[in-house]
């Protein structure tokens, strides 16, 4: 059991326990009361709880089943019943769906072929040799589900080339700023905020 802001969140050993980069993100989220929101990568569901205090509506998504159960339970313990769950990779829950502010505690962190776990888990931190792989992946699908005028907030860490990130999103037409960032030992972790004019 862990406790965020008054809030309290079920863990499990196959889902990504909320960490400093959770709470950074969950401590910097910017929203208005009619955004609809889109959560990718949703873990324990701590980010689209605390979303879900501010907004319309949020659909929260995962790859691991053993997290959306978990975050079931957390979201029926905090009266958080604004927010839909979908299983599936990135944006494939949501075909055809945009919204105004996307979320995405990103796997960002480069991992060799040694270092891969051969359990749900991985998914939660493995960002491929470079950091990268599910970053960019998300990039190329980002635009097709942001609504004119939308937001986007990621986490990220200086380990996998945050500037190739900023750049990317200014050449998809996105305002960029870093919002937040916070020293880990041998990284910065940053939120990454991309407002569409």
């Amino acid at each position: 059991m862990l406790e965020f802001n008054g809030l309290h969140f079920n863990t499990h050993p196959k889902v990504y326990e909320p960490a400093e980069d959770s709470f950074l993100l969950a401590e910097n989220l910017e929203m208005s009361r009619r955004d609809e929101v889109l959560e990718i990568g949703t873990g324990t569901g701590i980010i689209a709880v605390c979303a879900s205090r501010k907004v319309a509506r949020v659909v929260a998504t995962d790859i691991n089943p053993w997290a959306l159960r978990c975050a079931t339970k957390n979201l029926i313990a905090n009266r958080a019943f604004n927010v839909e769950l979908r299983e599936g990779n990135l944006f494939e829950p949501v075909q055809g769906e945009k919204f105004d502010l996307i979320l995405f505690n990103t796997p960002y962190l480069p991992t060799g072929e040694d270092e891969v776990l051969n359990d749900e888990l991985n998914t939660a931190w493995d960002g491929g040799t470079d950091g990268r792989e599910v970053i960019d992946r998300f990039l190329d699908g980002l635009c097709g589900h942001i609504r004119r005028g939308g937001r986007v907030q990621l986490v990220q860490s200086s380990l996998s080339d945050v500037e190739r990130t900023t750049l990317r999103l200014e050449e998809l037409g996105f305002q960029v700023s870093i919002t937040a960032r916070e020293k880990i030992f041998f990284e910065e972790i940053v939120v990454i905020t991309g407002k569409l004019p």
